[in-house]
């Protein structure tokens, strides 16, 4: 057996391993019915309404996720936000946005994941005021 063909069978689970992780993964977002969030856009449906007390309790399991982890785990983000020192902020509408046509007056309350400047989070807020 020749050094490569020796060491290809170790290496190439390693290769795979790493491949595999670096593309993240869905975070464990405890009861929330993820298919009905990714589906419920700018909150119109009133669907991701209906988790906003687990969201409150397992916000702070989100730090450190990665910005490909929140979009694998949550979907597209309704809005994006940027902000000093490369900072960005991932915005998910719990109630309906101004976008859904209701004609509200009042600010939707939503959930703010901000980014920090290596794409982590580093905070996640649960409010109605913008970033």
């Amino acid at each position: 057996m020749g050094f490569y063909s020796r060491y290809n069978i170790f290496l190439l689970p390693i290769l795979l391993l790493i491949l595999t992780s670096a593309c993240g993964r869905v975070q464990d977002a405890g009861s929330i019915d993820l298919d009905a969030w990714k589906n419920d856009r700018m909150g119109c449906k009133g669907l991701r309404l209906q988790h906003v007390d687990e969201l409150r309790e397992i916000k702070n399991t989100f730090l450190a996720a990665t910005n490909q982890e929140l979009l694998k785990t949550f979907g597209r983000p309704d809005r994006v936000e940027l902000a000093d020192r490369s900072q960005s902020f991932f915005i998910y509408f719990l109630e309906p946005a101004e976008e859904c046509g209701e004609g509200t007056k009042k600010e939707p309350l939503k959930v703010l994941f901000r980014m920090n400047a290596i794409n982590k989070v580093s905070e996640v807020t649960v409010t109605t005021l913008n970033p």
